[in-house]
């Protein structure tokens, strides 16, 4: 992928939008350009933070290990956006693995470059504050999810929030989607065959499609109130 490209996608992030493509450059010469297949993981939880990187092509899961070696998908990253850089700041090893749901393109940014290009470029440490507080915020509200509402809304959310991030077709498994809603295997299958016979979803192996975007909509709201 040319530097120009590289950095035409820098500039549609919301982290590196203020800085000029000149800075952009530098920072792209600095930096190490990657590709990854479907299903390749970027970094493991626990390795050390080397560096973070920024999605310029593809959709990136985010997943958790547990004991029994089962992954619970905890976080996902679309085209502009940033993932592993909590840990490379702090200077920790990586909370969770990162994995590409489809083939995927990144720039990968040592710690010292970045904090370097921070140093000089105030605005983007700014945007970064404020990429945290919308994760907060999204932590925030899934929690309350998880708390209060019914199960089909907490799955009709789920799929809506997903598809207001990374667009229609959602390269998410059953399991998924189950994990990242606080519910059964069995419960997010009944469900997504019900979504199925009213035509708001279609679905293949290892992708949901959401074909009525209206319905899911109405869905994730619930019933109105009293």
């Amino acid at each position: 992928m040319k530097t120009e490209a590289i950095v035409a996608a820098l500039k549609r992030s919301y982290l590196f939008a203020t800085s000029s493509e000149t800075d952009l450059a530098d920072l792209v010469a600095a930096a190490e350009f990657r590709q990854f297949a479907a299903g390749e993981y970027i970094f493991w939880e626990a390795e050390p933070s080397e560096r973070f990187y920024l999605l310029t092509r593809g959709r990136v899961k985010v997943v958790k290990h547990g004991s029994q070696g089962r992954e619970t998908v905890v976080g996902f990253f679309g085209p502009g956006e940033v993932f592993g850089e909590v840990a490379v700041l702090e200077g920790k090893p990586y909370p969770a693995s990162s994995v590409a749901a489809e083939d995927v393109e990144v720039l990968a940014v040592s710690q010292q470059v970045f904090r370097d290009f921070i140093a000089r470029h105030p605005g983007v440490a700014m945007a970064m504050v404020a990429i945290l507080s919308a994760r907060l915020r999204e932590a925030q509200s899934r929690l309350h999810d998880l708390s209060g509402e019914r199960v089909e809304q907490r799955l009709a959310r789920t799929l809506e929030r997903l598809a207001s991030k990374l667009g229609r077709e959602l390269p998410f498994t059953r399991q998924d989607l189950a994990d990242m809603s606080g519910t059964t295997l069995e419960t997010t299958i009944r469900f997504l065959s019900r979504l199925k016979e009213g035509k708001i979803i279609t679905s293949r192996r290892g992708l949901v499609i959401i074909e009525d975007e209206e319905k899911l909509r109405l869905l994730a709201e619930g019933p109105p109130q009293a």
